[in-house]
């Protein structure tokens, strides 16, 4: 029998590659240690572990979700168990909740609520900020389609938030502060708003990975401490070259809007004069 994957299991990406090679490996040889937890049918969690099973040749063992609040046990069980970005894993909790809500509907006590109604409880559960968790409320209202893709690492969460921002209707600018049509757009922008979006992705990062690595030091071995040790120094490093990489991007802009401000200048100017002329 075929096993579909449960909507919520379907907001986490997938393991590809050589974490996928690697886990199918090892239930290959060692069998599957974690059984594959099942809801009404369907996989509530382990569908990495289910098509590796498949693939492996090895018949899975499942187990029935145990009840209690879905939402709550499959962030639980996979929000932090692999690597993913701030953006991704606001982008899960608000999708979660989202789903949450649309299943609470006319059954307010079905105990699917996850308790996230505050921007700051789902920041707290994802690990980002408010700021990163707003916008990736924002998507997930907006597109669920898109804030999945957000989550599985296709689109990242600032381009996804300027694609539902260009949906919408915006107001009309009044004719006299309207951008005379010989000056463009500043095209930097875009480019500079994704690299502040990416320093504070990387600073949450490091923050994270400083407070397991507090946690865990007791119990790490000299090896782990020193692989916790080199991801923080590398994240640092990635830091410093974006910083880097958005002084470039800030001094583009600014030398853009200088220019732009003497050109504004000089149309203001001749247009003057050709209504001097004109008179």
């Amino acid at each position: 029998m075929k096993h579909e994957l449960h909507p919520l299991c379907t907001l986490f990406p997938r393991l590809s590659g050589s974490e996928f090679d690697a886990l199918r490996d090892d239930i290959r040889a060692n069998g599957l240690r974690q059984p594959i937890v099942l809801h009404e049918g369907m996989i509530l969690d382990g569908g990495n572990r289910y098509r590796a099973c498949i693939e492996a040749g090895i018949e899975p063992t499942f187990e029935q979700f145990s009840g209690g609040n879905l939402v709550a046990f499959v962030l639980s069980a996979n929000l932090h168990r692999r690597h993913m970005s701030p953006g991704q894993q606001a982008a899960i909790v608000s999708s979660a909740q989202d789903w949450a809500k649309a299943q609470a509907v006319g059954k307010p006590k079905s105990g699917n609520v996850a308790g996230l109604d505050r921007v700051a409880d789902r920041a707290a559960q994802s690990g980002a900020s408010e700021r990163t968790q707003r916008m990736a409320d924002k998507v997930a209202q907006a597109s669920p389609a898109l804030a999945k893709m957000v989550a599985h690492g296709e689109v990242s969460l600032p381009k996804a938030v300027r694609q539902v921002e260009s949906k919408s209707p915006k107001p009309r600018r009044h004719a006299q502060h309207a951008r005379p049509a010989d000056i463009p757009p500043a095209d930097n922008a875009d480019e500079l708003n994704e690299a502040r979006f990416a320093i504070t992705e990387l600073s949450e990062e490091n923050d994270t990975l400083r407070d397991r690595l507090a946690v865990a030091v007791m119990d790490a071995s000299d090896e782990e401490k020193r692989q916790a040790h080199a991801t923080i120094q590398e994240l640092r490093a990635r830091v410093k070259t974006l910083e880097a990489e958005l002084d470039a991007v800030k001094s583009m802009r600014d030398q853009y809007m200088t220019e732009s401000a003497e050109k504004t200048k000089q149309i203001t100017y001749w247009r003057k004069r050709a209504e001097k002329v004109a008179a």
